[in-house]
């Protein structure tokens, strides 16, 4: 248990890492769930193709769905979209960056299913096995069928066991046809994958580079900035629930020991203040309300100080960032001198 508490803080630290993980998992699900699934053609005119192209596209279009709700870049992503402008502008360059990093991450599941599904074969066939030439596998005026009728032989192509018209049309020659269109579509789709895959991830940094890194940097600020910020967070309400409950302990404690004439206990007046460091100033429900308010609606601007104020003078002006406004510190009161005069 230790080893994979290991290897998943890894991942989660290192999103890049825990992202293609994710793909990974999703290519192997895929290509298993393919392998498991029965596939049953309806043998049917009216609903072959219909069957044929839906499990040829409906699973892909889930797959996609499932990488983007899968990616944790996603909510951060429409955070970034939809916030306030505040004091930091918004650029559209790498939203437009994170959104293509999702994009092509939720991609890689649906095209194994499409290719492993095209070299298959079995839908393929089933979806046109209707539309086959029968002039290249038999001979269609020697047997005298109706168009209706010659229609529901060929959609029984794909089914082996209910297939009765051989003196017609050569079942197996047939169904080696379609598969073989079916496994060069398959090949083509590859192909032509790959060659995407190669243009965006090898020629785009080439023309535009330093628009590339730049967009790629803040791209990862944006997510080590929640991450960081999420932290925060999760320290300052453990600290908050921590001392709230010690606090509650002692009035407690106190009320009992008034109760029954005994002096409270001093021992813990040199406690650590880890807790109260952890704070940072804010120890009322409605200031932290209001300190996150202003971190949705007006993120502080990405212009950092030499000097960063201190922790006292943080404490000091939390009331200025709270109320959302901003006063010049009261200037120091001049010294007065006194004069004393004898009288020797």
């Amino acid at each position: 248990m230790d080893k994979f508490r290991i290897m998943f803080q890894f991942l989660q630290s290192n999103q890049e890492s825990f992202m293609n993980g994710i793909c990974g998992i999703m290519v192997l699900a895929s290509a298993q769930l393919y392998s498991a699934f029965e596939f049953s053609c309806p043998c049917l005119p009216e609903y072959n193709f219909a069957y044929g192209i839906g499990i040829l596209v409906v699973p892909p279009i889930w797959f996609f769905l499932l990488g983007f709700v899968l990616n944790n870049n996603v909510s951060m992503l429409a955070e970034e979209w939809r916030r306030p402008m505040g004091k930091r502008r918004k650029d559209p360059t790498v939203l437009r960056y994170m959104f293509c990093s999702i994009t092509q991450r939720s991609l890689i599941a649906p095209a194994v299913w499409i290719s492993v599904t095209l070299m298959d074969g079995k839908s393929f066939l089933c979806a046109f096995s209707i539309n086959l030439d029968v002039q290249k596998f038999g001979n269609k005026s020697d047997h005298g069928l109706s168009d209706a009728a010659l229609e529901r032989l060929l959609a029984k192509i794909p089914c082996k066991h209910i297939f009765d018209g051989d003196a017609v049309v050569s079942r197996e020659a047939a169904s080696r046809y379609i598969r073989c269109i079916s496994q060069a579509f398959g090949w083509a789709f590859l192909l032509m994958m790959t060659s995407m895959a190669f243009l965006v991830r090898a020629i785009r940094p080439c023309f535009t580079q330093a628009a590339f890194l730049k967009t790629k940097y803040w791209s990862h600020y944006i997510d080590i900035e929640r991450k960081l910020f999420d932290e925060t967070c999760t320290e300052h309400a453990k600290a908050f629930a921590k001392i709230c409950i010690q606090q509650y302990f002692e009035s407690v404690s106190g009320e009992m020991h008034t109760f029954h004439g005994q002096p409270p206990d001093r021992d813990e007046e040199d406690k650590p203040k880890s807790d109260e460091d952890r704070l940072l100033g804010i120890r009322v429900e409605g200031d932290m309300n209001k300190v996150l308010w202003n971190w949705h609606s007006c993120k502080p601007s990405l212009n950092l100080k030499k000097d960063p104020p201190r922790y006292e003078e943080a404490n000091g002006h939390l009331d200025t960032f709270v109320n959302g406004h901003t006063h010049q510190p009261e200037t120091q009161s001049k010294k007065e001198w006194a004069t004393y005069y004898s009288n020797i």
